[in-house]
């Protein structure tokens, strides 16, 4: 697939989850879950910085890579806590509105298209990452 249309795809998917959100907000005159927005967008950015981090340190013949027994997840204890902090906010994405309906201060619907749209926005964010993730393109002719 060409980067570009990468880029739409991802661009118009975004644009419906933010669009269902802050409809949903409009439409019920309420602007309560309005923080999902910010909620689902702060979500990945703990993973993306661990991962910065772990992939920029320098390993040494004094310093190991073995975090335990694990065979398959070789992470290390900063990268297992920001796996931490990224679940506990995307259940935070999903508690916020279910506590404000709960609470009678939404309504149902406004509750469905905020967490719903929420979703959209975090996955979207979880395909861009992972669309251009791939550091050498596999049908690269001058691949050296």
């Amino acid at each position: 697939m060409n980067p570009l249309n990468k880029i739409i795809f991802l661009s118009a998917f975004l644009a419906s989850g933010f669009l269902l959100i802050l409809l949903s907000c409009a439409l019920y005159n309420n602007y309560k879950p309005l923080w999902v927005i910010f909620i689902f967008l702060m979500a990945p950015l703990p993973n993306i910085l661990a991962n910065s981090i772990e992939a920029q340190r320098d390993y040494n013949f004094l310093t190991f890579n073995d975090y335990g027994n694990a065979q398959d997840l070789n992470l290390s204890p900063l990268q297992e806590f920001s796996k931490f902090v990224t679940g506990l906010l995307i259940v935070s994405g999903v508690a916020l509105p279910l506590s404000l309906y709960h609470c009678g201060l939404i309504q149902l619907e406004l509750f469905l298209m905020s967490v719903s749209g929420g979703f959209i926005v975090y996955g979207d964010i979880i395909l861009f990452m992972w669309f251009f993730s791939s550091e050498v393109e596999e049908n690269d002719d001058f691949n050296f």
